[in-house]
């Protein structure tokens, strides 16, 4: 009996295995043409027609109105500021958000489940809210604001806390984006390195970093193009003084409520186009990234 349930297992399993070789296994999702179909319908609603429309609404201004509306001194202040900060934001979530999943995957303590909760505070949290308790605590008199500016700081209503709130709503997507390339990071490596006679610099720099760095950017990449576009919690705290604290949202709002819809889509379009160059750039280190770790 057992002779012949085993001579019948290779003849059941072969039409398996041919269809393994030819490339016929069964798929969860329907096939390639309807799911590229539905693919491209649901990006095409979501994404293309709202960005192709403010392409051509743009276009119903002239050459010289177009330049017109997106070179104004009142403009330019915006994207130096909007950029300016959301760089540096990017800049700063990055270091602290790594410094931050580290904490969070290589060490126990206690309330380290609170911290790790805390950390999506700003996901769940109405960046009104966020923007409001932000300048209550760094206004003259708040908590923080009552102790910095008799020293001559001061942060609410200016480019700083413009920063300030850019840092706190983009934390989460670096945090979030190294924490598991960390967890999944193989300890043995480091230990090796340590056995050979690596300080804890060298391996650091030399084994975890190049593993968690296309991650890191992804991170970085993520915050950056979220503190370009946020609006909510940068209202309040920000001062909204033409040419010092205001940001290029703010200016598009501005154009909206006048009905200049058509400069309103000129900024937003070239905010668009800086955004998306950024993000190729960003994109083409993470590749370059990859393939030299890969090398």
């Amino acid at each position: 009996m057992s002779g012949a349930v085993s001579s019948a297992l290779p003849s059941a399993g072969a039409p398996f295995s041919r269809a393994n070789r030819a490339g016929g296994a069964k798929r969860v999702l329907p096939g390639f043409h309807i799911t590229l179909g539905f693919s491209i319908l649901y990006l095409s609603l979501i994404v293309l027609i709202p960005l192709s429309a403010l392409v051509f609404r743009t276009f119903t201004l002239t050459w010289d109105q177009f330049w017109v509306a997106v070179t104004a001194p009142r403009v330019m202040a915006s994207y130096r500021l909007t950029f300016g900060a959301s760089l540096i934001a990017a800049v700063v979530n990055a270091v602290f958000g790594l410094l931050v999943a580290w904490v969070l995957v290589r060490y126990k303590f206690p309330g380290k489940r609170i911290v790790d909760a805390l950390v999506d505070l700003p996901f769940a949290l109405p960046t009104a809210v966020a923007g409001i308790s932000l300048t209550a605590l760094l206004a003259g008199n708040g908590w923080v604001g009552q102790l910095l500016e008799p020293h001559g700081i001061k942060l609410a209503f200016t480019p700083a806390g413009i920063v300030i709130a850019l840092i706190f709503i983009g934390l989460p997507f670096v945090v979030r984006t190294v924490q598991p390339v960390l967890e999944d990071a193989e300890k043995e490596l480091e230990e090796a390195a340590t056995s050979l006679g690596a300080t804890r610099l060298q391996t650091f720099t030399k084994v975890i970093f190049p593993s968690i760095a296309p991650a890191l950017l992804t991170g970085f990449a993520m915050a950056f193009a979220r503190a370009i576009g946020e609006y909510g919690s940068v209202i309040f705290i920000a001062g909204n003084m033409p040419m010092i604290s205001e940001i290029t949202p703010l200016i598009i709002i501005g154009k909206l409520e006048q009905y200049d819809y058509a400069g309103a889509t000129a900024v937003a379009l070239v905010m668009l186009v800086i955004s998306f160059l950024l993000l190729l750039v960003i994109n083409g280190l993470q590749a370059w990234q990859r393939r030299r770790a890969g090398a």
